[in-house]
């Protein structure tokens, strides 16, 4: 007797699962580490996702992107085009803060083939009988599980296939629309996806402000006295006017007295020096208690709620280490790591030695209490209506802690602002990025040449980096005067200030130090300041004719009135014949702002600039207006070469908005006029 094998049939178990999937998904952009880490992106955006999506044979495959917010069961369906070359995109715009998922999905369509198969022998005169009780079958098919209004239609679709009918009738029903949609949905079911990828979602303070850092104690209108919360009130209005949205502080809390550090960090302290903020806890508490000099908690409320009527946000220093008086090391010594003769081990950075810091120890057992009270922290100072955090060195704390800390606060409060100060290696920079951090220190500060801006640039615009790291260009902090200040004066304060603010859509300035030129090192070769705010209380005449806060006010303005400085990614650089010239572009629709920095700022410098006019929307355009937005003046430029010459000590920088020309030619060349921020006489 012959099997029903050897007879070619083949007995199907009805629990046989279904073949595997023939479509392949691959390459989706953009993605960090394979979806390992979440895009970053802010709320209100448009994000394109791209995929390579394809399959065997010449079957249609139809792409769909699924997009939902954490949260939300159902996925929302964006259907992908084809851009050629089995290469697919889909759009969406995001709506509020928060983390969502996205994946892209694909499967072969095979009504779709069938309609377009048919058409075709349709179109050429051929007998397609067949081919309609095909796609009769396949309607039936979906019918079968579809329920309602589609069950009906794909029943009556199929029937109809199968009546006489002239053929322009059956074309007719081969391009009805209604009918594909409907197969459409329900072949969904047949999907195969890609990994899900995270995307998380910030507000717009995330990707685009400027950052003003203030010692609170320095601001007392005394000479010589503690300065206040209510000190730094008073100060509000003028930050503001600068155009400031986040006012930083150093750790506001109790300073330990125990090996406290004196003026310019010496080892001995006297009676009177009032130590480094980082040093913090004493015994009036230590990370939710505020150093009883500055005021009260009441008086803190009052200043932040004050500073949100100026549109400013109060940032606070989360210093993750302990001064030796701080309560958490009686009460959870084993928090800290020990020494064989049995004291705390204190913070060092060989043969720097910081014994006015403990750190905390990342790898004791108690761990877990140790990660809990270091969310409480964060958790307190939310609760007191703070939203952004500036986070010291956390390239030394463990990295799996930064990441549940991150997601944790994130989940509870989407809008917070996490800006990481790791001055440290590329991989590990990038890495706490992709951890969580909303915003990243650079290393703007050492990229000073054409070249080595023009290379970072590249790296942090034109790489996966931009898809994860965002950066925040700082040209001094408490702790960083590098030598271009230091040796290149009023002139170098002001081309930094401009590359900074122009360069990155986030930036922040150690502000009385630089409006009023602070370039004193402790000693040749330090990027140290002599006589540090970090250890002492500082007296700042911010009344100085020779302040630059009429340029910052310049800057910031100009920042928040063309769309294109407010965004990072699109910077694009223009040849200069003179390598101590810099020029750059960034574009938002028709808004375009073309930067020209002179770097090399004691003398003057001049040079011909060969603009890409594609980058800039200035196609097949002889003639554009060119004004410069800090003075006001106007100039008609033509093609794509261009005379410019830079004064340092007027101005070493130009910021042009570019347009197409107006009416009345303006011919003369540029010439650059007198600011008034020139260095008085």
């Amino acid at each position: 007797m012959t099997s029903p094998a050897r007879r070619g049939q083949t007995k199907v178990p009805i629990e046989s699962p279904p073949p595997p999937p023939r479509v392949a998904i691959e390459h989706v952009t953009p993605g960090v580490d394979g979806g390992r880490f979440p895009v970053k992106r802010i709320a209100g955006e448009t994000v394109e996702v791209q995929a390579d999506v394809f399959a065997d044979g010449h079957d249609v495959v139809v792409a769909t992107l699924l997009v939902a917010k954490d949260g939300e069961e159902a996925w929302n369906r964006v259907p992908m085009r084809h851009l050629g070359n089995d290469r697919w995109s889909g759009v969406f715009k995001l709506g509020s803060v928060g983390c969502y998922r996205y994946a892209v999905a694909g499967r072969v369509d095979h009504f779709e083939t069938w309609r377009h198969d048919t058409l075709i022998k349709l179109e050429a005169g051929q007998d397609i009988n067949v081919e309609l009780e095909m796609g009769a079958r396949l309607l039936e098919e979906v019918a079968a599980f579809a329920e309602g209004d589609d069950a009906a239609a794909l029943r009556a679709a199929a029937a109809a296939l199968r009546a006489p009918s002239d053929r322009q009738a059956v074309a007719r029903q081969l391009q009805d629309e209604a009918v594909a949609a409907i197969m459409g949905r329900h072949g969904a079911r047949f999907e195969t996806s890609s990994p899900k990828l995270r995307l998380m979602v910030d507000s717009s303070k995330a990707a685009f402000s400027a950052w003003y850092e203030l010692f609170p104690r320095s601001r007392a209108a005394e000479p010589g006295a503690h300065g206040t919360f209510r000190d730094v009130e008073r100060q509000l209005p003028r930050i503001a006017a600068m155009g400031f949205d986040v006012l930083y502080f150093p750790p506001i809390h109790p300073i330990g007295r125990s090996f406290r550090k004196g003026k310019n960090n010496q080892v001995v302290a006297q009676e009177e020096d009032v130590g480094s903020p980082w040093a913090i806890g004493g015994p009036e508490g230590g990370h939710k208690a505020i150093h009883p000099q500055l005021g009260t908690l009441a008086d803190f409320h009052h200043l932040v709620d004050a500073a949100k009527e100026h549109g400013i946000d109060i940032a606070l220093d989360l210093a993750y280490q302990c001064s030796p008086d701080h309560p958490y090391v009686r009460e959870h010594p084993e928090w800290f790591k020990r020494r064989p003769d049995g004291t705390v081990q204190y913070a060092e950075n060989p043969p720097k030695k910081y014994q006015d810091i403990y750190p905390f120890d990342f790898e004791t057992l108690a761990w877990r209490s140790l990660w809990d009270e270091l969310k409480g922290i964060v958790d307190y100072w939310v609760a007191q209506g703070v939203r952004v955090f500036r986070v010291d060195n956390p390239h030394t704390k463990a990295l799996p802690f930064w990441e549940w800390l991150i997601a944790e606060e994130k989940r509870e409060h989407p809008d917070l602002i996490f800006l990481a100060e790791a001055f440290t290696r590329p991989r590990m920079m990038a890495r706490l990025a992709k951890l969580g951090f909303t915003q990243s220190y650079t290393y703007f500060t050492w990229r000073n040449s054409r070249w080595e801006l023009t290379q970072y640039l590249t790296e942090l615009t034109r790489t996966e980096l931009r898809e994860y790291f965002r950066p925040n260009f700082w040209p001094n902090t408490p702790d960083i005067l590098h030598a271009t200040l230091q040796n290149g004066g009023r002139p170098a304060f002001m081309a930094r200030l401009v590359l900074a603010a122009t360069m990155s859509a986030n930036y922040g300035i150690y502000g009385p130090a630089f409006e009023l030129g602070e370039a004193t090192p402790r000693e040749p070769g330090s990027e140290e300041y002599l006589h540090s705010e970090k250890y002492e209380i500082k007296r700042w005449d911010l009344g100085s004719p020779a302040s630059l806060e009429p340029l910052i006010t310049a800057v910031n303005r100009i920042r928040r009135e063309n769309p294109a400085l407010r965004q990072t990614n699109d910077i694009h650089f223009h040849q200069v014949d003179n390598e101590n010239v810099i020029a750059y572009s960034k574009r938002s629709g028709s808004n375009v702002v073309l930067i020209v920095v002179n770097l090399e700022t004691r003398w003057t410098h001049s040079g011909w600039i060969t603009l890409d006019l594609a980058s800039l929307g200035l196609d097949g355009v002889e003639e554009y207006d060119v004004t410069d937005l800090v003075s006001g003046a106007r100039f008609r430029w033509r093609g794509d070469r261009n005379y410019v010459e830079l004064n340092p000590d007027v101005l070493p920088a130009h910021i042009l908005r570019i347009e197409h020309p107006r009416p009345e030619p303006v011919t003369q060349p540029i010439q650059q006029p007198v600011a008034p921020w020139q260095e008085p006489s």
